[in-house]
């Protein structure tokens, strides 16, 4: 068999496992694109509309795991809906962030259960926990801006 035509197949899987360790330790190049919705937050009392925010919507693995770390900041109608098959316990990190967040936990209804002030990124990674089925992060001190408190609902639109 003709020498040359041995390295092509080894030369084409030396590229395949060079492309595929790139992603494995980037996995921001794996997202090509985001869904969109419309998050508003409703006081849990008087139904009151306190604030509403634009959201990039993480539903999968890859998304939820590279979150807000590829951006260098949001606008105050910004943000970005984590969104999970159930309501559980969860803890998110600050993993390669450059500025602050509040971070929102809700339940399967919606129901606002706890929000994090979270400062960027720190060694050892400072986990904020709650318990939820979303998870929004907008840009720090907006829940306090907008009145925002555990008990309030996150009205979710992803129409």
């Amino acid at each position: 068999m003709n020498r040359r035509l041995i390295g092509v197949p080894a030369a084409l899987a030396l590229i395949a496992l060079a492309g595929a360790a790139v992603a494995a330790t980037t996995p921001a190049l794996l997202i090509t694109g985001y869904d969109t919705a419309t998050v508003e937050a409703v006081d849990g009392d008087t139904g009151e509309s306190l604030a509403t925010v634009d959201a990039r919507v993480a539903d999968g693995f890859v998304k939820r795991y590279v979150g807000l770390s590829a951006t260098e900041e949001l606008g105050e109608r910004e943000g970005m809906l984590f969104v999970h098959a159930d309501s559980a316990e969860r803890a998110y990190v600050m993993r390669d962030m450059v500025f602050a967040l509040d971070i929102v936990f809700a339940d399967a209804n919606g129901t606002v259960t706890t929000i994090h002030e979270a400062a960027p990124e720190s060694r050892p990674l400072t986990r904020y926990e709650g318990t939820g089925r979303y998870v929004l992060e907008v840009p720090r001190g907006w829940s306090d801006r907008h009145g925002v408190d555990r008990g309030d609902r996150l009205v979710i639109d992803r129409s």
